[in-house]
């Protein structure tokens, strides 16, 4: 019997629509293989929002959100839109869409693909193998702490102020995330705070260790955030799963991004307690290469694989779109930020074609 999903697209800005084009192709493949209806409906967000509707998430866009099986999102942003007021810009639409839809969890895998060892900016005996997943809270923290905003002060001085706060239940949600993720990998679990000087942090710790009990199979560790980063440079395959607050969590999984050798290939996942999840590539819009038919779209591509995978609950349908861009890499094919000597330069489309003769072998 044919199962039927209804997935919004969120193609924003830059080399977006590009990509997202690539994996709506693939994921209909995928759906023909395997007895699977995808309906598409596609929304504005980011800066195109902002041109279009004066704001970069409207209310239409969010309530079709709401209304989907799973969200797709390409990227958004660009300089044309940086010197907005905050509350105007391309990322204030993607922190309203997190809230809107209680994504309080985000998955970022960092995983070292074979064929790409060498791409990386480490040497090939620190990077090969690395297969890390960071789980970074994703509604709480500093980002959404408050009071927050520029102030004058008595003398006239201005002041910025930013809250980090978090509360138990919000600490305890996010760590459970982080050791069931564990146990469905190595079993290792670290948790990285800055427990020796803040408090906030100090109240992490303590309720991370407190839910250690429930899950006697995870073998838990814990580090100071400054630490982590150093370990993520000096020996990284110490790491399976780590668990962190909003603010590290942003710097960390950009840094264990950076040890795959491109950015262009990692997908995400940010899910809730119950709904749509929303999935996408961690790199940016690229509006210097927009239009260009340059954009790699195999983080988007692996991002689809992920809605499939956590979201639809298919396994099958994402180890099919995972096996193929292995397979496209082993058959040498490469776009522009991830090439080498020897390998077969491709444009975005090409490379989703590619893909689709890939699934057609299976």
């Amino acid at each position: 019997m044919t199962q039927h999903y209804r997935i919004t697209l969120l193609p924003g800005d830059g080399i977006g629509p590009e990509i997202m084009a690539v994996a709506v192709e693939v994921l209909k493949v995928i759906g023909e293989q395997l007895d699977l209806s995808f309906e598409f409906q596609e929304a504005l967000m980011g800066g195109a929002a902002i041109d279009a509707k004066g704001e970069p998430l409207p209310a239409e866009t969010l309530d079709l959100c709401k209304n989907s099986d799973a969200v797709l999102l390409a990227a958004i942003g660009g300089y044309k839109w940086d010197a907005l007021p905050r509350h105007l810009r391309p990322e204030t639409g993607l922190l309203g869409l997190r809230a809107g839809l209680g994504l309080f969890a985000n998955l970022r895998p960092a995983k070292i693909l074979p064929q790409l060892v060498d791409a990386s900016s480490l040497k090939r005996e620190i990077v090969e193998g690395v297969d890390i997943l960071v789980v970074r809270e994703l509604t709480g923290g500093i980002y959404f702490g408050q009071p927050k905003g520029i102030f004058a002060t008595e003398t006239g001085e201005k002041r910025g102020v930013n809250t980090m706060a978090y509360t138990e239940s919000e600490i305890n949600r996010i760590g459970r995330v982080g050791f069931e993720t564990a146990q469905k990998r190595s079993k290792k679990l670290c948790s990285v705070d800055k427990a020796n000087v803040l408090e906030v942090s100090q109240l992490w710790r303590d309720r991370i260790t407190a839910l250690a009990p429930e899950y006697p199979d995870v073998e838990l560790s814990h580090m100071y955030v400054d630490n982590a980063a150093m370990q993520l440079l000096r020996y990284p395959k110490q790491f399976d799963t780590m668990v962190t607050s909003n603010l590290f969590g942003d710097i960390l999984s950009d840094a264990a991004a950076m040890l795959t050798g491109s950015i262009g290939m990692l997908p995400s996942a940010s899910l809730g307690a119950s709904g749509p999840g929303v999935f996408e590539p961690v790199h940016g819009s690229a509006p210097d290469i927009a239009g260009q038919d340059k954009a790699n779209p195999l983080a988007q591509v692996l991002s689809a694989a992920m809605l499939l995978r956590y979201s639809l609950h298919q396994p099958t349908a994402a180890d099919r779109l995972e096996q193929a861009v292995n397979t496209v890499l082993d058959q040498g094919n490469r776009t522009g930020d991830i090439m080498s000597e020897g390998m077969t330069l491709l444009g975005c489309r090409a490379m989703g074609e590619a893909l689709i003769q890939a699934l057609h072998s299976v």
